[in-house]
């Protein structure tokens, strides 16, 4: 009943030439509540350079250009065998294991927490159709209150927050695993 937990930092959307700059995974052991770090990487991919210094993550987080500028390559081969280790998900899966996909690793995909918590949260889509998808912020509020924390956009600190998101969604029989 251990699953992984993905969440990745990048410069921007795959499909507009975004670059991973930070992987963090986490596993989360279901039946005891248990998150425990076991990937937490800065990443250079090739083509990062000085121009990336104005995307997103670099203005909404602590991470700094300078640090994604000493990172490693990618670790493929270590990041495989984790993912072949555990069936994983990510807090808007589609974004982050498109990239890894793309990047040529393999992954037992389970259920997408977003997705199953939009109707959790049921916050109006702007467009009055249905409901939007929420943020990892607004999912955490609602299921855990005003407790301080705020999602600092980082790999793992955010995967370990997303786990504990997949863990009471868990709790209410809405994230299920195929046994």
């Amino acid at each position: 009943m251990k699953i992984a937990v993905v969440d990745i930092e990048t410069t921007d959307f795959l499909n507009e030439g975004g670059l991973i700059v930070e992987i963090g995974i986490v596993v989360l052991n279901l039946k005891t509540g248990e998150v425990r770090q076991i990937y937490d990487e800065l990443v250079k991919e090739d083509g990062f350079e000085k121009t990336h210094e104005r995307s997103w993550i670099f203005h909404n987080s602590d991470l700094t250009h300078e640090e994604v500028m000493k990172a490693e390559s990618l670790d493929k081969n270590k990041i495989q065998r984790i993912l072949n280790q555990y069936p994983a998900t990510a807090y808007n899966k589609r974004f982050d294991f498109d990239f890894l996909k793309d990047r040529g690793l393999e992954i037992n995909e389970l259920p997408c927490p977003m997705i199953l918590a939009t109707d959790i949260c049921k916050i109006p889509h702007v467009n009055g159709y249905g409901y939007k998808w929420p943020k990892v912020q607004e999912v955490w509020d609602f299921l855990f209150g005003e407790t301080g924390y705020i999602e600092k956009h980082r790999g793992v600190d955010d995967a370990e927050h997303e786990a504990l998101i997949v863990l009471k969604l868990y709790e209410m029989g809405i994230f299920e695993v195929a046994a």
